[in-house]
């Protein structure tokens, strides 16, 4: 399992790690760039959003109709180019072309999707909690290694970086990674996109995303510009801050993936990280002191950590195998919209509204958002039968619809097996072969 999903963990990792690394001192850098304003540089950093979020849904559609590995091909290409427009910026608009170009590559949700297609439903939570963790650690990694090549080698040279690891994320890709298999699922080639816009569980999901990433981008806003502008700090000391919120960030993921995915408790994780949200920015609204500032930070970042690993798992699941790459390309548009809104919002309201009162507006805003997860059932844990066709009256799997114990069937052309996802306390592993002999 490790072997089929590493290589595209590490392409997600590069993915993210080449967006990260600019976040943590684009608004110092881009304030000083030929017509910037503040609303232009919360542009600037959630820019790449905008597109993410306008590119992902037809990035996830063309993935399930003509595969997935040109698709991510094609979006990485679009990256490499941003990139090095980012990096030959010497305006605000031309920076602001940068960040739309390498937005347009909106291949995360296809990723996901691909590694849902190559490992088995009962080791994908794992799958999706190693995803995961490669994402918080990019994150992580971006936090200090940003900050410090920012400011003794210039941030350009940090969108040439990017562009680097995009074309070896490529490499990986063509050398490394298997092509998924034929799936044949049991809707007989007929979407059902109203059980992904109307399903109840994804809507919350989404709206989850939406908040975390805006809360994210607002506060990448916020740190270096508050820190630079309050506490004169030069941009060299910014680590000072990020790796201690980067040292307790990835020292909660584990935690937090172990008791999400192997106790079942997603939901009661999700809250724990909102809460901790609401108190991080409290601190940072209130704090007199940069020591204060900073402890807010890293409160902040741990709860982002503990989101981070299981946030795409929890949606998987509640996704056809059909509809995977739609419903991934739907929850990651929510989640690019938050990046985009929290951006342009950290922009308008710095200088015009005062950081106490905002932070008092997004502490509601958590305790609304933790009682939405509240409402957000724990997934049950459904078994699958894996049974060669060889051995089954294909003519018998259409008729497994009629029965309540049966949440959905596909066919494995690749390695020409059935695989049928039912609940085990309604039907046994017996009756169901009976049925389908």
């Amino acid at each position: 399992m490790f072997k089929l999903i590493l290589p595209l963990s590490l392409i997600i990792a590069l993915r993210f790690l080449g967006l990260f690394l600019v976040l943590p001192i684009l608004s110092v850098y881009a304030i000083n760039l030929e017509g910037a304003t503040t609303t232009l540089v919360g542009l600037a950093i959630g820019g790449y959003a905008l597109t993410q979020m306008i590119f992902q849904i037809p990035f996830g559609m063309f993935s399930d109709k003509v595969g997935r590995k040109g698709t991510i091909i094609a979006g990485l290409l679009l990256f490499i180019i941003g990139s090095l427009v980012c990096a030959m910026a010497s305006d605000m608009y031309t920076l602001l072309v940068g960040r739309f170009l390498q937005g347009s590559g909106a291949i995360a949700a296809v990723v996901i999707a691909m590694i849902s297609d190559l490992v088995k439903e009962e080791q994908r939570p794992k799958a999706m909690a190693v995803m995961g963790s490669f994402i918080g650690m990019s994150f992580a990694i971006s936090m200090l290694a940003g900050p410090t090549i920012g400011a003794y080698a210039g941030v350009s040279t940090l969108f040439y970086a990017t562009a680097i690891m995009a074309c070896i994320s490529i490499y990986i890709l063509v050398k490394k990674v298997p092509n998924p298999p034929k799936i044949t699922h049991s809707y007989n080639g007929k979407s059902k996109f109203k059980e992904v816009f109307l399903n109840s569980n994804l809507v919350k999901m989404n709206i989850t995303n939406f908040l975390q990433k805006g809360l994210m981008t607002f506060a990448f806003m916020i740190i270096p510009m508050v820190l630079i502008k309050t506490f004169s700090w030069d941009l060299k000391d910014l680590w000072q801050v990020y790796l201690p919120a980067m040292i307790l960030g990835i020292l909660a993921m584990a935690p937090a993936a172990i008791i999400a995915e192997k106790k079942g408790k997603f939901k009661e994780i999700l809250i724990i990280g909102v809460v901790l949200f609401a108190i991080s920015y409290l601190i940072i609204g209130t704090a007199q002191t940069a020591t204060m500032f900073g402890v807010g930070v890293v409160v902040f970042f741990v709860g982002f950590n503990m989101h981070e690993p299981i946030m795409q798992s929890l949606a998987t699941k509640f996704a056809k195998v059909h509809q995977r790459g739609f419903t991934l390309a739907i929850f990651n548009s929510f989640g690019y919209l938050g990046t985009f809104l929290g951006g342009i919002l950290g922009g308008v309201f710095y200088e015009s509204v005062s950081l106490n009162d905002i932070v008092m507006v997004i502490a509601v805003i958590c305790v609304l958002w933790a009682v939405l997860i509240f409402t957000i059932p724990n997934p049950l844990k459904k078994k699958n039968l894996y049974i060669s066709l060889e051995e089954i009256n294909k003519e018998k799997l259409e008729g497994l619809h009629e029965l309540d114990a049966i949440d959905e069937w596909y066919i494995n052309n690749s390695e020409n097996i059935a695989i049928v996802k039912y609940d085990q306390d309604k039907l046994s592993e017996e009756a169901l072969k009976k049925v389908l002999k």
